[in-house]
């Protein structure tokens, strides 16, 4: 399989120059071929491809007003035709929006592949420089040369390199157990055994520090030094808040992985959720999106099943022990008496427990279920009556 490995770049001053100003190429290139395909359609109803863009860019090249493009390596500027086309591609199957222009405020990265690079003995030159890499290798690399190579660069200034391999991941030890994850805000993670893992709040411990470099920001004119250096240290919080969230769900996705060969979660989706403004922040700072992600390619790669419920099976009203529904439960109460056994649950290890048996049933039958990695597949007939709301 393919596997990226990413590491901390430390460019020297002409490297940083030279990565600078093909990122600055590769972005001009990407808004021009957007504004030129987006131009071509609504005016003349023609559509261009990558072939088509690629010609252009060869007869762009060729003006005076854009020589600087010819400074740096082509390979990059390719690329960023090619990921703009399997942008266009998603948009086109509906599992993304329309392609925007990219700013230089944000996150810069450009590709290189295999004929713009040299790889040998763990050192990496890249074309238009003569020095290798400082890359800071935390961690050992597959054998042979990467296919691709990413240089990036985020808002606070970091830069970065991430190197695809060709590499072998062994299945991990079958262990038997099988597992239901209930995902909140009271309690990041609830397991159908009756765990809880506790929410870090990475972002509400920062809070307070942004939001005095946020100020500080805000009063300095605009375009001014001061004012960079104040964005760099609002921007390097956010980063450490961000390594911070990665880092914990990293492991605990891995966690999980290493424990359980079948893993049940509820289907919720988090871009919806988040327009709830009282909670958006809390739902944000929790990273579900992204443990989910990890989840999914983790349990690929070591031979785990990752089971995708549906979001509006109510697992939180529903009694785990006799299956008798709630009319509702607010999402304040943490502790319920079922009328129909009388057993006390807790809401959240209740829903985590239904989540599994709701993921066992519909395994069973394989309907309603989505595995890692697998187009969704339509529900199964639910017998209950549908909530307006999925439990939480």
């Amino acid at each position: 399989m393919k596997r990226a490995y990413k590491f901390r770049l430390y460019p020297t001053e002409e490297q940083a120059s030279v990565l600078g100003r093909t990122m600055g190429c590769a972005r001009k290139v990407w808004n021009w071929a957007l504004a030129e395909r987006t131009r071509a359609w609504r005016m003349d109803g023609e559509t261009l491809g990558y072939h088509a863009m690629s010609a252009r860019l060869t007869e762009l090249k060729k003006d005076p007003d854009y020589a600087y493009l010819r400074e740096v390596s082509s390979v990059p500027l390719q690329q960023a035709l090619r990921h703009q086309q399997t942008a266009f591609g998603n948009f086109f199957a509906h599992r993304a929006r329309y392609p925007r222009f990219k700013s230089r405020r944000g996150r810069q990265s450009i590709e290189y592949t295999t004929s713009a690079f040299r790889w040998r003995d763990g050192r990496l030159w890249l074309a238009k420089m003569a020095t290798p890499l400082d890359i800071r290798m935390s961690r050992a690399v597959p054998a042979g040369a990467p296919s691709t190579v990413t240089v990036s660069r985020d808002t606070a200034g970091r830069w970065f390199v991430s190197m695809l391999f060709e590499d072998t991941v062994a299945d991990l030890p079958i262990t038997g157990a099988v597992v239901g994850l209930d995902l909140g805000l009271k309690h990041f993670l609830t397991t159908s055994d009756g765990d809880k893992v506790e929410h870090p709040r990475l972002l509400r411990d920062k809070e307070a520090r942004l939001k005095r470099y946020q100020r500080r920001m805000s009063r300095c004119q605009k375009g001014s030094r001061n004012r960079e250096k104040a964005r760099r240290k609002v921007a390097r919080q956010h980063a450490r808040v961000a390594d911070a969230r990665r880092d914990f769900l990293h492991k605990e996705s891995t966690r999980i992985v290493r424990t359980y060969d079948v893993i049940v979660v509820e289907d919720l989706s988090v871009s919806n959720m988040v327009r709830n403004h009282s909670l958006a922040k809390s739902i944000s700072d929790s990273g579900w999106g992204e443990f989910r992600s990890q989840l999914a390619y983790k349990a690929d790669w070591y031979g785990k099943r990752l089971v995708v419920i549906d979001r509006f099976t109510p697992t939180s009203k529903t009694c785990s022990e006799c299956g008798h529904l709630l009319a509702s439960l607010s999402l304040g109460t943490r502790h319920w008496t079922c009328p129909g056994c009388g057993t006390l649950h807790d809401r959240d290890i209740n829903a985590a427990k239904n989540i599994l048996a709701a993921g066992l049933a519909v395994e069973a039958c394989g309907a309603g279920v989505r595995h890692s990695g697998s187009p969704p597949m339509r529900p199964a007939v639910n017998q209950e009556p549908k909530p307006s709301v999925g439990g939480v």
